[in-house]
């Protein structure tokens, strides 16, 4: 199946660019209640993933010189990034996708210029793997 099917357009995806402040990006985290939102970089390309964890972390590190008030100083760019969410290409297959949504919330999806263009959820992959075993129990229980 195309995965395109799946495909949340990165204009209804709750992203940040990589030059944005760190209280922009608490914001747009709060506001859309996510705990990890993809990274765009200045050409549109997919830069990673930053997680509120990443965020504490970075402001814990700082020996007090980040705070949520001075927040609006700070950039996002200088956050080290803990995980490593792969992307996958628009033409990849769902075997792709089901392994990257074992350990991400979110697969993001890249075209062949590696440009951002969404993300699949991972609740959106368990919805197609569950017609699946549902399918099987039923011709089981025949």
């Amino acid at each position: 199946m195309n995965i395109a099917f799946f495909l949340l357009p990165k204009n209804d995806v709750a992203a940040v660019r990589i030059d944005s402040t760190l209280r922009q990006t608490l914001e747009r985290m709060e506001h859309h209640r996510y705990t990890a939102v993809p990274i765009i970089g200045h050409h549109g390309e997919y830069v990673g993933t930053v997680t509120e964890g990443d965020l504490l972390w970075y402001m814990k590190n700082s020996d007090g010189k980040v705070t949520f008030e001075n927040a609006s100083k700070f950039y996002l760019a200088d956050v080290p990034l803990r995980m490593d969410n792969k992307p996958v290409s628009i033409d990849a297959d769902m075997e792709d996708l089901i392994n990257l949504a074992k350990v991400q919330n979110f697969v993001p999806v890249v075209d062949d210029m590696g440009r951002f263009i969404g993300i699949v959820r991972r609740s959106q992959i368990i919805e197609y793997c569950e017609k699946f075993v549902t399918r099987d129990d039923s011709i089981v229980r025949k």
